[in-house]
């Protein structure tokens, strides 16, 4: 080709970082990107909280994160890790401590013990002389226990000595900078000093995870820039407080994919807020589709479905194409244990003759529905090739049994895709 030539695609190298095993899941070090969830139900409550936990397991989260606020909720922790073994569920369970977890720690060693990784956030673990004592006595339990932490700065619970002192200081600079500047940095500040702190106090390096979350797609990206090149602890990732429904979404997306694309994050969540009864493992969902689509690891095949327009007045596309997704969704955990690479595949609902072939040749497997005022024959491509064409009512079931088979004939034992005539 004549002109410049095309720079090449794909994210740039993750940064390096020490690795951090969290039960059996290992967080950095190169390791694929780990996807988090929480639950929001009272910890407290065995029951409703071990299913929480499950659904958010099934659903794809690699780690959980559970609130213990209480003495009912440290109490129950050993019990709800009980109840997801004898499910058998080995999914780590991280334990979220504010303001006396040094207490609940020392006071419920089970729990210490139970938890695969403790969450301390350095803006309230306690105030000034307090603060060092209480910080400490938890870091002393994670390292008696071999356990991980998480050293959590958030800009809604920022170490507020830390934050004046720094105002102070940059209000007496020769050469001031805004103080929404001062905030980000006095975020950094606090996550790598309390990690050099937690290293005094006797836990390794490999034991250490940073995160500095703030609500504000901008100002995130800034600070974990900052503080990926300033250490080699492992990063978790998340846009605190992220909301509801698509902003949340769309925003939690802009800011991690930015990042994510510069190799920066080890492990992320998605913190949503559901609807009003709404399905907690959304987030599970979304954090499996940012990752998916950057190419950065694959979870269940990609439905790939055009968006409708004038040629598309009927829903029998739209109908096949969340009733594929779904039926491929719910057939994954069965499908992970028979058909080694199925996550990889990609399949197409198309909508009309326009792009519909083309996008079905480019996927694995792909069905071309006809549009408006078009012929009645749904063709339907295998590995970039026609190989039938669908008529009548039961496209759909037709269409998904065709599937079903591509699967078992291309990732089944020693399979290798075949044109189904």
């Amino acid at each position: 080709m004549n002109g410049p030539s095309l720079r090449p695609i794909g994210p740039s190298a993750r940064r390096q970082c020490v690795s951090v095993k969290v039960g059996h899941v290992t967080i950095g070090g190169g390791s694929p990107i780990v996807v988090q969830s929480m639950t929001n139900t009272d910890t407290a409550d065995v029951t409703s909280t071990a299913e929480q936990v499950a659904q958010l397991a099934r659903a794809g989260s690699e780690i959980v994160r559970i609130t213990v606020d209480r003495r009912e909720a440290a109490a129950a922790v050993p019990h709800i890790r009980d109840e997801l073994e004898r499910r058998g569920l080995n999914v780590p369970l991280v334990g979220d401590f504010h303001y006396i977890g040094h207490r609940l720690l020392t006071e419920f060693p089970a729990c210490a013990k139970a938890l695969a990784k403790y969450r301390i956030n350095p803006g309230n673990v306690g105030h000034r002389e307090k603060r060092d004592s209480q910080f400490s006595t938890m870091v002393e339990i994670a390292a008696r226990y071999e356990k991980p932490v998480r050293i959590g700065v958030n800009w809604g619970s920022l170490d507020q000595d830390l934050a004046i002192r720094m105002m102070d200081e940059n209000a007496k600079s020769a050469y001031p900078i805004s103080a929404d500047a001062v905030t980000r940095e006095a975020l950094i500040v606090s996550a790598l000093a309390s990690a050099h702190r937690a290293e005094e106090i006797g836990l390794r390096r490999d034991k250490i995870i940073l995160s500095c979350k703030v609500s504000e797609v901008q100002s995130l990206i800034s600070v974990y820039r900052g503080l990926a090149q300033r250490g080699d602890y492992a990063l978790h990732l998340g846009l605190t407080e992220a909301g509801m429904g698509s902003k949340g979404i769309v925003a939690s997306t802009a800011a991690l994919s930015i990042l994510l694309q510069e190799g920066i994050g080890d492990t992320i969540r998605i913190s949503l807020t559901p609807e009003p009864g709404g399905d907690r493992a959304q987030e599970v969902v979304v954090a499996q589709e940012v990752l998916q689509t950057m190419g950065l690891r694959s979870f269940v095949p990609l439905v790939t479905a055009c968006p409708g327009c004038g040629r598309t007045t009927s829903t029998v596309f739209q109908e096949l194409a969340d009733q594929i997704q779904s039926f491929i969704r719910a057939s994954m955990p069965k499908w992970k244990q028979k058909y080694s690479g199925v996550e990889d595949m990609n399949v197409a609902v198309m909508g009309c003759i326009v792009n519909g072939p083309g996008e079905s040749k480019h996927a694995d497997i792909g069905i071309s529905l006809p549009g408006t005022g078009e012929q009645p024959a749904a063709p339907v491509f295998i590995d970039g090739k026609k190989v039938m064409t669908l008529r009548g009512e039961n496209i759909a079931d037709e269409f998904q049994a065709i599937v079903e088979g591509y699967i078992a004939t291309r990732y089944g034992d020693g399979g290798t895709s075949q044109a189904v005539e």
